[in-house]
């Protein structure tokens, strides 16, 4: 692959916001003075450690370490080459990209392809619902509600009948039979190669970042013996397990609400219906059930550091779609934010209700909400015969385990007086039941952690040296000012005096750590080039890189950015004040051992007496 020019790089980069892309995954909030934090991507958190400093276009997780600049997001995220990051990106701010050999190449890298072909076949399938071939595919469509307008607004396409006719419209536009088999477009037979979608209506599946990636397809004609629905086999961009059907038209919504609502739905036509109504935060799962994975990427566009947010599940009132509800949240790794689960009425699904009962239906799903945990223990109670002692002992055997769940100790009294009610029983009998169901659970987690920390002490780990971080450091004055100081030069370097700051790192520092930092800021080339402060930070040695990166996303104690420059111009002074000091004592020392009237002598005294017309000149300025 022909190499990008490395201007071309720089520039890219610096007319790209690091925020936007971040912004595109994580819910970033304020964190001080030119700040930004989220939920970490990179590794699973209840509270934001993840920080992001667009002034320097610079990531940092204080919880796992991971950092760097939009490049390496980019390439951590999606799994492309630093190619393809920049090429995407470059197509992103409309910048022509030029390349070592004088030319401008195509893109040709293997997943960026993927991306591609997935585009090309959405247009395709697009054009294709407005041909005479599609019209049972219209006919669904309108009999659900659903007009022109709609279907472009959510991409709807249809893959027409036949053999190999997308298959033969996109290897026209030059893609390749193994680039469209890998994108899982098309299949392999005994008869060759073909579409893997026909005589279907299709749904473009598209990343958080709006990239289509797979696509949904729905059987319409009677002759198919495929399944109702066919989805994207799993491919190098298209995980299931991964991704929402409509969180890219949902995010900004879920965003920006108050309180931040996720409404998830079980269709891609349910998620039509509920941002048609209204809801235009829903989202659905694609032909799996809701998982860990799922909560991790809801959680970060969520910003669910809180219990503020709610999550909404509209399973259907059907028994499948009510395991469904219950299988949600049998992971261990829960939102921050309160559940709730929604049925409509006569178990419609939010599709149906909204073409029997209209808009106003389906909104008002959200006012006839019941709380997950009330929900699965009405669920469990409905296995029993409550009217006879059996029935009520079981079924509080049963539903104890769902009480002690609850790790807020506000709520799980609350919940066992629910349970209580329900059973008719005396609520010291189900708080009983619920702390024998608690201790039960709790010796389970002890030996799960315990045979976690054996295995990974057998692992191995440890063997290098552990990354030197701000929290490891001493505290002493000494320490802090040298601290301070790199906060500020890596933050608003560019802003300093350059010959002021140049000369404030100049010396050594007194500690190792932030003296290794130094190094790295004191050689940099040029602090007023965009990009300056991801190589300084790249380059230093380790185990202190982790500290440098810290240092660079910690929020500079200051009110503004203007009371920010001021203060690293502060410090740069008392550090070269300190450096004066510590010359001067030297001096002094040596002064005792050198004959006053030699040359050596009078040097040292002349020395002193510059050191004491710099320190005034300071003191004064």
């Amino acid at each position: 692959m022909p190499l990008i020019r490395q201007a071309d790089v720089d520039e890219v980069k610096a007319r790209t916001n690091i925020a936007d892309i971040v912004g595109e995954r994580v819910a970033l909030k304020s964190a001080g003075v030119g700040s930004l934090k989220g939920l970490c991507p990179f590794h699973d958190e209840k509270s934001p450690s993840f920080h992001v400093r667009p002034q320097v276009g610079y990531y940092h997780c204080f919880g796992c370490g991971a950092s760097g600049d939009v490049y390496s997001f980019l390439r951590e995220m999606d799994h492309v080459s630093f190619t393809e990051a920049v090429e995407r990106l470059a197509g992103r701010v409309g910048f022509a990209l030029h390349y070592e050999d004088g030319g401008s190449a195509p893109e040709t890298s293997g997943r960026s392809r993927l991306y591609a072909a997935n585009t090309a076949a959405a247009e395709y399938f697009r054009g294709q619902l407005l041909t005479a071939d599609a019209e049972e595919g219209r006919r669904f469509l309108g009999e659900r509600g659903f007009d022109a307008g709609a279907a472009a607004h959510f991409g709807v396409g249809f893959a027409p009948r036949g053999w190999d006719k997308m298959l033969k419209a996109l290897t026209a536009q030059g893609f390749t039979r193994d680039e469209l088999s890998t994108a899982g477009l098309v299949s392999t037979g005994q008869r060759g190669v073909y579409d893997r979608f026909r005589g279907r209506l299709v749904w473009p599946i598209r990343d958080v970042s709006g990239q289509t990636i797979g696509f949904g397809a729905r059987k319409l004609f009677d002759d198919d013996k495929g399944p109702k629905y066919l989805n994207t086999p799993e491919t190098p961009i298209y995980k299931k397990a991964q991704v929402l059907y409509g969180l890219d038209l949902a995010k900004r919504d879920i965003a920006r609400g108050d309180p931040r609502r996720v409404v998830v739905v079980e269709g891609y036509t349910d998620v039509m219906a509920c941002h048609l109504a209204g809801l235009t935060t829903a989202i659905a799962t694609c032909g799996t059930a809701f998982g860990t994975d799922h909560i991790k990427v809801l959680r970060r566009v969520m910003g669910d550091d809180n219990a503020s947010g709610e999550v909404v599940f509209t399973f259907d009132g059907d028994e499948a779609g009510q395991k469904a509800a219950l299988r949600a949240f049998t992971e261990d790794d829960r939102f921050n934010a309160q559940t709730f689960v929604a049925v409509a009425p006569d178990g419609l699904d939010p599709c149906d209700l909204r073409l029997q009962r209209g808009d106003a239906a389906v909104r008002s799903l959200m006012e006839t909400k019941q709380p997950m945990f009330e929900f699965a223990i009405d669920r469990k109670l409905s296995g029993f015969d409550l009217a006879t002692v059996e029935g009520r002992v079981g079924a509080l055997r049963a539903a104890a385990p769902i009480v002690a769940e609850i790790r807020d100790r506000l709520l799980r009294p609350g919940y066992e007086r629910v349970l209580a009610r329900r059973l008719g029983m005396d609520p010291t009998e189900v708080h009983s039941e619920v702390e024998r169901a608690a201790r039960g659970g709790a010796q389970t987690s002890r030996h799960e952690t315990v045979t976690r920390h054996d295995t990974a002490s057998d692992s191995g780990a440890g063997s290098a040296l552990a990354p030197v971080t701000l929290a490891s450091l001493p505290r002493t004055a000494d320490v802090a000012v040298e601290r301070d100081a790199l906060m500020g030069a890596l933050q608003y370097g560019h802003q300093v005096d350059q010959a002021l700051l140049a000369r404030a790192l100049g010396a050594p520092f007194r500690t190792p750590g932030l003296d290794a930092v130094r190094e790295a800021v004191a050689a940099a080339p040029d602090r007023t080039r965009s990009g300056w402060v991801t190589d300084a930070v790249n380059s230093v040695r380790e185990p202190y890189r982790s500290l440098a990166g810290e240092l660079l996303m910690t929020p500079f104690p200051a009110r503004n950015e203007e009371g920010a420059v001021a203060s690293t111009t502060d410090l740069a002074r008392r550090l070269i004040m300190r450096s004066l000091q510590q010359e001067k004592e030297e001096l002094l020392g040596a002064v005792q051992r050198v004959p006053a009237d030699s040359d050596g002598g009078r040097a040292l005294r002349m020395r002193l007496r510059d050191i004491d017309v710099e320190r005034q000149r300071f003191t004064e300025s």
